[in-house]
């Protein structure tokens, strides 16, 4: 107990500040709504960099794209997350997702150049396509956004990516912007409606 004691206070006097990040999830329309970019490909290459004045970690990664649900379709795209390694130095980041070569995932983008994009909420935005029994599948999204996942809800039964892939672009149509009003006449008067 003692020894706990004087590492905690080791850790405070030494002036190192902690921090933590908190991410509020958005339901799937609106993280549909707000990516830039949603992809469906395969992880081809991941590349750790020192970055920033504190000379922290991330990755680079290049993802062959197979499928653009939304954006400008690209056969290739680079994306960037929190933690990597370079030579012998490890940086990991909780939350962030980790990619391997060879991954097959859904992503939603983030980030507009010449910035380089982000998944959506880190790992909020990465559906990874797995294999069973030879057939692709994906665990979808809580569409609802609201309520408790519940263990074993037949709502989360993994899917086959192209019904994923109807999700996303359902999401997208519903939460579509209203069409712009039509504009005053010319004269500048306008029809106000009167009640009957």
């Amino acid at each position: 107990m003692k020894l706990l004691a004087c590492v905690i206070v080791a850790c405070v006097s030494a002036g190192g500040s902690l921090a933590a990040t908190t991410l509020v999830p958005a339901d799937f329309a609106q993280m549909a709504r707000e990516s830039e970019l949603i992809v469906r490909g395969t992880v081809v290459r991941v590349d750790g960099q020192r970055t920033g004045a504190r000379q922290t970690i991330e990755s680079l990664i290049t993802l062959r794209v197979s499928d653009t649900i939304k954006g400008s379709a690209v056969e290739e795209t680079v994306f960037r997350v929190p933690g990597g390694k370079v030579g012998p130095n490890r940086r990991v980041m909780v939350g962030a997702p980790q990619f391997s070569r060879g991954d097959e995932v859904i992503l939603f983008l983030k980030g507009r150049a010449p910035a380089i994009a982000m998944p959506y909420g880190l790992s909020q935005g990465v559906y990874r396509v797995s294999r069973t029994a030879g057939t692709s599948v994906v665990t979808p999204a809580v569409v609802g956004g609201v309520g408790r996942v519940t263990r074993g809800d037949p709502a989360r039964r993994p899917i086959d990516p192209l019904a994923f892939t109807r999700q996303v672009r359902d999401a997208l149509a519903q939460s579509a912007p209203l069409p712009a009003p039509r504009p005053a006449p010319p004269d500048g008067r306008r029809a106000i409606p009167r009640p009957r």
